[in-house]
């Protein structure tokens, strides 16, 4: 099993960081430091006996020493295009913070104002945004960001004759409204 074989690493890992020599811990511990070492390497088979007491002492858990290893950190999701948008989801699916890359083309006329539930968070990649927020009318440079209730009236689209490029971070309330049609990505 895996798992098993990190555990030796990990609680090596956990006594260096708090800079504990083996003999530091195994004095600790009440075992001998050729016991830590070898459990350390693998050579000695990890029991509850050894490791409660020794995790305890480093302040961990045991669910730390075997835990799975991280998946692939890589967010590999299809681009959305909803109303001329184009959307890159820059977090996996099911993550607490939901990321998005938006593009926004080019318009003659803005967005109609819109108001639904939850918060946006936007910064300015590359273009210029406007940002129509009740009777403001903003228009925001890369470098730029902004923060706002969507209770408030709003809109957004690109100004001049170049897409505006945007990170957008919202709550589970925002992602339904700008991302989901009906329940359904799209």
């Amino acid at each position: 099993m895996e798992e098993l074989e990190r555990i030796g690493p990990r609680l090596r890992a956990a006594r260096q960081e708090r800079g504990w020599t083996l003999d530091d811990l195994a004095a600790r511990a009440r075992i001998s430091a050729s016991t830590l070492s070898r459990l350390e390497s693998g050579k000695r088979q990890a029991s509850l006996e050894l490791l409660v007491p020794i995790t305890r002492l480093l302040g961990i858990r045991l669910d730390d020493l075997v835990r799975p290893e991280s998946p692939d950190p890589r967010v590999r999701r299809p681009v959305i295009r909803r109303d001329e948008l184009l959307i890159q989801p820059l977090a996996p699916e099911g993550a607490p913070i939901h990321t998005y890359k938006i593009t926004y083309p080019p318009v003659r006329r803005p967005p109609e104002l819109r108001v639904h539930e939850g918060y946006e968070w936007i910064y300015v990649l590359t273009g210029k945004l406007r940002l129509r927020l009740g009777e403001r009318d903003l228009v925001l440079t890369r470098g730029e960001a902004a923060e706002f209730d969507t209770r408030t009236p709003h809109s957004m689209s690109a100004v001049g004759s170049r897409p505006a490029q945007v990170l957008s971070i919202f709550n589970d309330d925002g992602i339904r409204m700008h991302i989901h049609t009906d329940g359904s990505a799209g």
